[in-house]
């Protein structure tokens, strides 16, 4: 089986759902089973329809929620016109999935209190709209398609707003649902992004999570692949809408696209390559806009040659120095201070330590008052802001003699406030201020792949 994953972008408009409904056809051989994201920007329209409810904005949301259903009712008319069954199939699901979203929507305004459950139901909105009218599109267009309703499938915690996955239940449902709904058709199609605990409550991957969706229904039937189709002509070799002559990588390691995702690379959600890695399942990252092209195909290291690979960042970081005499020559030290940033579930990326200094880099995302108040009850505790996080990632960077040189050459006049070597040698991290990154990041990748003087 082959897992096919289509981002909003990919399924933005008619023009292209068509395109993504032919692209399918060309793999039906390999049993796809589709997964795909909300129409584009929709689910920000959600997110605002969440946050005018909490403010009991019923006005604002009314608004909202008409546009909502409006888009999708017009999109099925432009997908099916030549269709009138499906289309009014599609226009009855449509309806009453927004009718069902209203009445909840007004609950929550009368409330005027939104739970995390609640904006879990909310938020996940756009993925059943656009998988039911896509459904229904291939099923008018000729491919016999099988809906799955993703909350059977994926299991999760009841961490509602970004579940962790049970890959022990999803193995176990999976196959069956699949298996299922494949009965007599040519295709099966669920939704990103979505999922549910053991018992049904509703919850969500996170954002972007619908690579993560496909990523665990592909280990689950033990995919021959999975496709991750976007906007972009596969992994860059920095992010083009920072950086001008980026290039595309045929293949990569799955450490080095995991670093990269994680370290800010757009391409990929951060969690998607864990599960293809357990089962040594081939991700490619493929644009929807140009399905000839080749894209990019993530593998085992054992395939992929060895130096840099790209040029990644964050944009926005803190920087939280921890000092503490207490620290020199004491055990357990360490362990007190990440217990914090657990307990509090803030997420550490870069970590550098010296005698009574550690230093450690967070998403400026995140909430960190009450891990601040808690260290400072034993160390002096200095939060620094509008920072930014780079990172060059590539297999055994550690061998590659005079990085170091080709990587800060170009960073002579910026301060650099702290370095990081990964321990697995696959990324090379440092940070600066906010305000130099985009010249920094082009700066570092015309050094490392466009001057070849310079190398």
């Amino acid at each position: 089986m082959l897992v096919m994953k289509f981002g909003g972008t990919s399924v933005a408009n008619c023009e292209a759902i068509t395109r993504t409904i032919a692209i399918v056809r060309s793999k039906l051989e390999q049993k796809p089973i589709v997964v795909v994201s909300a129409l584009s920007k929709v689910t920000d329209l959600l997110y605002r329809i969440s946050d005018q409810a909490a403010l009991k904005n019923e006005s604002e949301t009314a608004e909202l929620l008409e546009q909502l259903r409006s888009r999708h009712i017009g999109l099925a008319h432009d997908l099916m016109a030549d269709y009138p069954s499906h289309c009014h199939e599609a226009c009855l699901k449509i309806n009453e999935i927004c009718d069902r979203l209203e009445s909840f929507v007004r609950a929550v305004c009368a409330l005027g209190e939104l739970s995390d459950r609640s904006k879990a139901v909310i938020i996940s909105t756009g993925e059943y709209l656009s998988s039911n009218i896509i459904c229904s599109a291939m099923n008018a267009y000729g491919i016999r398609t099988g809906f799955m309703d993703a909350r059977s499938m994926i299991v999760t915690d009841r961490e509602y707003l970004k579940g962790e996955p049970d890959s022990a239940a999803i193995s176990a449902r999976v196959p069956g649902v699949v298996a299922e709904a494949y009965s007599g058709n040519d295709a099966v199609i669920t939704q990103g992004f979505v999922s549910a605990t053991a018992d049904g409550e509703p919850t969500v991957l996170g954002r972007g999570g619908s690579d993560y969706s496909a990523s665990l229904i592909g280990m689950a039937v033990d995919a021959s692949a999975i496709e991750i189709w976007t906007d972009v002509d596969g992994v860059r070799t920095a992010d083009p809408r920072k950086v001008e002559n980026t290039r595309c990588i045929e293949k990569i390691s799955f450490e080095e696209a995991a670093e990269m995702a994680h370290f800010g690379a757009k391409v990929l959600h951060p969690l998607t390559i864990e599960p293809a890695v357990n089962k040594n399942i081939p991700i490619y990252v493929l644009n929807s806009m140009n399905p000839e092209g080749k894209g990019t195909v993530i593998l085992q290291s054992s395939f992929i040659d060895d130096g840099v690979k790209s040029v990644s960042f964050k944009e926005n970081i803190l920087v939280i120095n921890i000092f503490s005499t207490k620290m020199i020559n004491t055990s357990g030290f360490l362990k007190k201070v990440f217990e914090i940033f657990s307990v509090n579930k803030v997420s550490v990326d870069l970590i550098s330590t010296s005698e009574a200094n550690i230093s450690v880099t967070v998403d400026a995302s995140q909430k960190i008052t009450k891990v601040v108040e808690e260290l400072s009850e034993f160390a002096d505790v200095i939060v620094d802001e509008n920072k930014s996080q780079i990172s060059v990632i590539g297999k055994n960077i550690i061998n590659l003699k005079g990085l170091l040189r080709q990587t800060f050459a170009p960073l002579a006049d910026c301060k650099i406030y702290m370095i990081s070597q990964g321990a697995s040698y696959v990324n090379l991290s440092f940070v600066v201020d906010r305000e130099v990154l985009t010249d920094a990041v082009r700066h570092i990748h015309k050094y490392l792949f466009e001057d070849e003087s310079c190398n």
